[in-house]
């Protein structure tokens, strides 16, 4: 659905579409900005460039060839030293959203948290039971 935004670069009004996230000045920039770095790492010597070498020598912003990356625009299985950076401590991967330490932090949080609501519903089933005592 098309809202009403201002651009988060440069705060003009625009329709924001699900394709485009900044106004359309900004898009042409930004498309300029990913044919210099597409150029860049084209020649066959920039293949193994990683992403601080690929800001000093193009000029384009960290976050927007990241951001290239991330939306697929720069295919990263052909250049094995560039990554994005982890969505919960920033170490940079390859693939997903998650580095594998978050993962298995993420997955151990979960088994526990389960292990912790099935021992609360014990306890609660145990707390409701009816007991019988026999009469003498």
């Amino acid at each position: 659905m098309e809202e009403l935004v201002n651009c988060p670069n440069c705060n003009e009004i625009f329709v924001k579409s699900k394709f485009r996230d900044v106004c359309p000045k900004c898009w042409k920039q930004e498309e300029e900005d990913y044919n210099t770095v597409y150029q860049f790492m084209r020649k066959r010597e920039n293949r193994a460039a990683t992403i601080e070498q690929v800001v000093r020598q193009t000029g384009v912003k960290e976050e927007l060839v990241l951001k290239f990356i991330k939306k697929g625009r720069i295919q990263i299985t052909h250049f094995p030293n560039l990554g994005y950076p982890c969505d919960r401590c920033g170490r940079i991967i390859r693939t997903g959203k998650l580095c594998e330490n978050c993962t298995a932090e993420l997955r151990e949080d979960l088994q526990t948290f389960q292990s912790e609501e099935k021992r609360k519903l014990e306890l609660l089933k145990r707390e409701k039971a009816t007991y019988y005592s026999a009469k003498d």
